[in-house]
C-alpha cells in the first residue's frame, strides 16, 4: 500500500522503533466485527443460536470478530436487528462511556448509529438518547439503524451543534463525540480516505473538532461525562484537542475510562495492547496520560483514539466522583435489560385527553400490545402516532427526523402498525404471532417483500412475523388475503 510520503514521514516520527512493526500491518487483512443487540438478545443466547464463526473481542463484552469470507448481513438475524455491523476498535468508545438507565445522553456526531444503537441497548428503554447528524442525508441511514435495533426512547435530529446549545444547555448526563477526523486508522480497510487525508489534511479536520466538542460541554450537565474519540492517529485531533477544551474550560479533567482490575474480571474483559495518551506530543498535561490510543499493530482492529472526561461543577446528578463510578456502572451495563410488563390499556377513555385524536381501531391496536404506554407521551402528528420519550424540552425549530417510537398511521378506517414498532417488540409483547422456522424459505421470501402462505388458520388482523424468537415486521390478513407488511425500504436485496 502506498500511503502518502507525509504521512509516513510523520508516523515514523511519532512511533519511533514500533514503526516497522507498525507499517507491517498494512500487508495483513482487516478484522471484521458485530455487536450483539442487548436489547434484543443475550450474548450467551447469541453464541448459541449464530450461525457463523465468531470470536469475543476481549475487550468489548458484547463485540465479536467474525470471518470476513462469511456475510453476517445476509442473514435474518441481521433484519431482526440481533447485531451491528463494526469495525472492532470502533466499538471502544460506546462501550467505555458508562450509561445508568434513565440517563439523557446525546450522540452528537452520530451517523450511521454504530456508537448510537449502542449507547440505546445501555439504556434498556429508560431515559433519552438524542442522536444527532448534521448531514442529512447520513441522519437518515441513522434513523434505520436507530429503529432496527427497536430502540423506543430516541430523538433523531439532524442540527449544527451550535444550534442544538440553544435548547439544551447543561442539558445531558452523557455526551459522546466521534468526532469527523482525517481518518488514518481506516487507511487499511478503505485505502480510497488516503485521498481524502491528502486533500483536507489535518488542519481542517482538527478545526470542525475544536467547534464540536466546545458546542458539546455547554450541552454537558455539571457532574457529566464526555467520551472524545477519533479513527485518526493524529496528536492535533487527539490529544491537541482535548488539551485544548481543557485550557477553554477549565472545569473538565481526563479520567481513566477503563474499569478497575477487579471489574475486569468480573465482566471477563482484557485490555491488553491498549495504549495510552501521549502529552509530550502536544504539551505537558499529566492528565492527558489517561487517554486511550489503540494501535492496529497491537489489538486486532483498525486503531482508535478515546478520551474520557468529567465535568466539575454543583449538580442534582446521580454521577458520582470519578473515582467511584467504574465499578458500579460496568457491572449495571453487564446486567441484562428488560422492558417491564405493564397492564395493557383497555379502552378509549385512557386517551379521553386527546378526544378524537385516536381512532378507535387505534385504540383497539394499542390495546392488544403488552409493552408499557404512556398515554401522556402519544402524540398525533399528520395521522402518525409517535410514542414521546419523557422529558423532552420544547424542539420547535430543530429538524427532527423522527421523534420518540413511531406507532403507525391512522388511515380510512384502519389503524396501520410501522416497521420501527414490530423491530421495538418482543415476541411476547403481541399475541398474534406468525413463528417461523430460520431456515423456512418463507423467512426470506418475507424479508424481499415476496408473498406467503404461513400454514394454519388465522383469523382476520394484524400478525408480528418472527424468525424463531425474533421480529421481523408486519403481515394483514383479510377475508384469507394475506398481505406482507414488510417494509420495502428495508427489504432483502
Amino acid at each position: 500500500m502506498n500511503l502518502p510520503k507525509l504521512f509516513e514521514d510523520r508516523m515514523r516520527k511519532l512511533l519511533g522503533e514500533e514503526y516497522e512493526e507498525y507499517l507491517q500491518c498494512y500487508s495483513k487483512p482487516h478484522f471484521g466485527g458485530l455487536r450483539v443487540n442487548t436489547l434484543k438478545t443475550s450474548t450467551e443466547e447469541f453464541e448459541r443460536i449464530c450461525p457463523f464463526s465468531i470470536q469475543r473481542i476481549p475487550w468489548v463484552k458484547n463485540g465479536y470478530y467474525y470471518d470476513t469470507n462469511e456475510q453476517p448481513s445476509k442473514h435474518p438475524y441481521y433484519y431482526g436487528g440481533l447485531y451491528y455491523i463494526q469495525e472492532p476498535s470502533a466499538m471502544t468508545p460506546a462501550s467505555l462511556l458508562p450509561i445508568n438507565k434513565g440517563d439523557k445522553v446525546l450522540d452528537i456526531c452520530a451517523a450511521p448509529g454504530g456508537k448510537s444503537t449502542e449507547l440505546g441497548a445501555k439504556l434498556c428503554g429508560e431515559g433519552l438518547l438524542v442522536s444527532n447528524d448534521i448531514s442529512n442525508s447520513r441522519a437518515k441511514a441513522l434513523l434505520k439503524n436507530i429503529e432496527l435495533f427497536g430502540i423506543r426512547n430516541s430523538l433523531i435530529l439532524s442540527e449544527a451543534p451550535n444550534k442544538l446549545v440553544q435548547y439544551f444547555p447543561e442539558y445531558f448526563d452523557k455526551i459522546l463525540i466521534d468526532a469527523p477526523c482525517s481518518g488514518e486508522g481506516m487507511f487499511r480497510k478503505s485505502p480510497s480516505i488516503m485521498k481524502n487525508w491528502e486533500q483536507y489534511g489535518v488542519d481542517y479536520y482538527n478545526k470542525l473538532q475544536k467547534e464540536i466538542i466546545l458546542y458539546a460541554a455547554k450541552m454537558l450537565k455539571p457532574g457529566g461525562l464526555l467520551l472524545y474519540s477519533t479513527c485518526t492517529f493524529s496528536p492535533e485531533e487527539n490529544e491537541g484537542t482535548i488539551s485544548y477544551l481543557m485550557e477553554e474550560c477549565p472545569e473538565f479533567h481526563v479520567v481513566n475510562a477503563i474499569p478497575d482490575l477487579q471489574t475486569q474480571k468480573e465482566l471477563e474483559l482484557s485490555y491488553e495492547g491498549f495504549d495510552f495518551g501521549k502529552p509530550e506530543w502536544v504539551d505537558t498535561k499529566e492528565e492527558l496520560k489517561n487517554c486511550i490510543r489503540l494501535w492496529p499493530h497491537k489489538i486486532n482492529g483498525e486503531g482508535h483514539f478515546a478520551t474520557l472526561l468529567y465535568k466539575e461543577g454543583n449538580t442534582n446528578s446521580k454521577n458520582t466522583a470519578p473515582k467511584d463510578f467504574k465499578t458500579a456502572e460496568y457491572m449495571e451495563y453487564n446486567s441484562n435489560c428488560g422492558y417491564r410488563d405493564n397492564s395493557n390499556l383497555k379502552n378509549a377513555a385512557a386517551y379521553g385527553k386527546y378526544g378524537n385524536s385516536l381512532s378507535e381501531e387505534t385504540i383497539e391496536f394499542l390495546d392488544d400490545l403488552k409493552f408499557p404506554i404512556n398515554r401522556d407521551q402519544l402524540i398525533v402528528h399528520e395521522e402518525r402516532v409517535f410514542l414521546l420519550p419523557e422529558g423532552l424540552p420544547n424542539l420547535k425549530g430543530l429538524r427532527i427526523l423522527r421523534h420518540g417510537l413511531l406507532l403507525g398511521e391512522m388511515k380510512k378506517q384502519r389503524f396501520e402498525p410501522s416497521q420501527a414498532l414490530a423491530s421495538s417488540l418482543k415476541i411476547a409483547d403481541y399475541d398474534k404471532i406468525i413463528r417461523l422456522e430460520i431456515n423456512d424459505p418463507n423467512v426470506i421470501r418475507y424479508l424481499k417483500c415476496e408473498s406467503i402462505e404461513p400454514e394454519g388458520d388465522y383469523s382476520d388482523g394484524w400478525y408480528l412475523v418472527c424468525a424463531e424468537e425474533y421480529p421481523l415486521g408486519w403481515l394483514k390478513i383479510a377475508k384469507n388475503n394475506v398481505k406482507n407488511k414488510y417494509l420495502p425500504g428495508w427489504r432483502w436485496m
